[in-house]
């Protein structure tokens, strides 16, 4: 045996070896599970059993094409082995390219979403992104062998509303429902056609639209009776959004989160909030609602945790909408106000009746100063996080006030007030309660409108905290 060499050692190796091969399948399954997909892929090239265990308990499948290709790629001759290797795909993700070209490299056609529905007649999740060739018929087709469909979220494709239809004809599971910049769902031809819940009426818990004509979805949304989540995006409608409203208020009490980035007005709050006793997280902007709206939303949502706010265009809502939800919704959590023009007089009220308030942002306010940030640090006392931008009357005074007062505070980020002095300034200190930090920037061009943008569009998947 050659020098240095230890015959144990060789031996416990081959051992272990032995041992691992003696695994069961639902072993090396559980391994599998635990990796990431670049090391589950390399374990699957190992040996043939490897292969065969981990391809039989991937339940998890995307397929991507991330740069433009010529000649265009076509999935359909890959379907056969690609779904026999993983028969046991739940959840199915085909995404193209989002790079702004034409023509854009498609992965999926008519007929590979026709075999793949073949092969994975289990499919219980599928993200459709820019699949722009898929017409009615495919997801027609796709509907009936994939009845038991759970999810469906599907952006920049062209099918229309006999497409939409024909799923929620036959999916009595779906669940979740997300539509954004569907083209076929976004002239006014496709406002004759309506679409309704369907065999999903009792099932679907979720419905988010964007850049859709809102019109043809009026009676899938009244007809979900267990709808708990409604999420509109720039379906823009005059006074349509009240009409509807009132309808949901009729028909659905179930409703916890509400995301209206549309015009509303205070008929509409008024009438969905009569209905809406369980409602916790409000967002709305782009809206013409008034202190009214306030008034109603505070009289009847009592476990109001997050309210979202954004007039900035309008600037119709103050301190006496405020001082409305201070005693109407003792539970709030997070609040988010732009556009409104608040004082002192709403935020005392805020501090000393909600005490669970934690997450503060307040923009484009002219009324917001140096009093109301005295007021912050006496009377939040649970606060954590507060951001504060575009608010000219904020001056060097928050750099005082705020340490020492606010107990819990973790952070405070201010962007882009005139008032501040110490533009790019981040202080950190540690003091006998704590590490808080106070974060100063001074943006002042429109690099600072693209970004908080990104978090305008979308409340819940961008925070400002």
């Amino acid at each position: 045996m050659p020098c240095g060499v230890d015959a144990d050692a060789n031996l416990d190796f081959f051992s272990i070896a032995d041992n691992i091969s003696d695994l069961p399948n639902e072993c090396l399954a559980c391994i599998f599970k635990s990796l990431d997909s670049v090391d589950r892929e390399n374990c699957s090239l190992v040996c043939r059993r490897w292969l065969r265990v981990e391809g039989q308990n991937r339940h998890r499948l995307s397929l991507e094409v991330e740069e433009p290709v010529q000649p265009k790629p076509d999935l359909l001759p890959l379907i056969p082995s690609l779904f026999t290797r993983f028969d046991a795909v739940t959840t199915l993700a085909l995404k193209c390219s989002s790079i702004p070209i034409r023509p854009r490299p498609s992965l999926i056609g008519n007929d590979a979403l026709i075999l793949i529905s073949l092969h994975c007649p289990n499919l219980t999740h599928l993200k459709l992104h820019a699949c722009e060739e898929l017409i009615d018929e495919a997801m027609a087709a796709f509907a009936i062998n994939c009845k038991g469909l759970k999810e469906l979220n599907c952006d920049s494709c062209n099918f229309g509303a006999k497409g939409m239809n024909a799923v929620l004809d036959h999916a009595s599971s779906l669940q979740e429902l997300s539509l954004k910049h569907i083209r076929g769902l976004s002239s006014d031809s496709s406002a004759a056609i309506p679409i309704g819940p369907g065999v999903a009426a009792n099932s679907l818990k979720k419905i988010c639209i964007e850049r859709v004509l809102g019109q043809c979805f009026g009676p899938l949304i009244i007809g979900s009776k267990n709808l708990r989540t409604l999420k509109i995006t720039y379906c823009f409608s005059r006074y349509y959004w009240d009409e509807l409203l009132k309808a949901i208020a009729e028909e659905i009490t179930g409703l916890v989160e509400v995301y209206l980035n549309t015009f509303v007005t205070d008929v509409g709050l008024a009438a969905f909030s009569n209905c809406c006793s369980n409602l916790e997280i409000l967002h709305f902007e782009e809206s013409e609602c008034t202190n009214a709206g306030l008034v109603s939303i505070a009289d009847n949502c009592k476990r109001l945790r997050q309210l979202h706010i954004d007039g900035w265009k309008f600037y119709n809502i103050g301190d006496e909408g405020l001082i409305a939800i201070a005693k109407g919704c003792p539970n709030l959590e997070e609040l988010v106000l732009f556009g409104i023009n608040l004082t002192f007089l709403s935020l005392s009220l805020l501090g000393a009746n909600c005490q669970n308030l934690e997450r503060l942002a307040v923009g484009w306010s002219d009324t917001f100063g140096d009093a109301e940030i005295s007021c912050i640090a006496d009377k939040c006392i649970r606060l954590k996080n507060l951001y504060i931008m575009k608010c000219p009357g904020v001056t060097n005074y928050v750099m005082e006030a705020l340490p020492g007062r606010c107990s819990n505070l973790v952070k405070v980020k201010i962007r882009s007030c005139s008032g501040i002095t110490c533009n790019g300034v981040v202080v950190s200190q540690v003091v006998c309660w704590g590490l808080w930090d106070i974060i100063v920037d001074g943006y002042t061009d429109d690099t600072l409108w693209v970004d908080i943008m990104g978090t305008r569009r979308d409340f819940k998947t961008n925070s400002l905290f």
